[in-house]
């Protein structure tokens, strides 16, 4: 059995990631953003296996978020951006009904 292996020259690190310090605001929004992905991942489920899927991810973030709020709350940051107006932590159920 003959096996081959080439070397590729020129190559750049496939993970070019940003490892610069994360703001509270930055991590609030990212949250915001990840959990309306969710709800609309969850609005498209057909499966029952990826319904269960999102609710969980949905309920996970919820908390994440809240956790991030009131981290924000106890750092007092300014309310210039009013990071809870737009709040999307709503209850599930409430979501699913309506």
């Amino acid at each position: 059995m003959k096996m081959y292996f080439s070397q590729r020259t020129g190559r750049t690190c496939p993970t070019d990631e940003d490892y610069s310090p994360v703001t509270l605001q930055d991590s609030i929004e990212k949250t915001r953003q990840a959990l309306n992905l969710a709800y609309a991942g969850f609005d498209n489920a057909l499966d029952e296996d990826m319904i269960d899927s999102y609710i969980y991810e949905i309920y996970a973030l919820q908390k994440r978020y809240k956790h991030l709020l009131d981290l924000a709350a106890a750092e007092k940051l300014p309310r210039d951006e009013q990071l809870d107006v737009h709040s999307p932590v709503r209850p599930l159920v409430g979501h699913v009904l309506s």
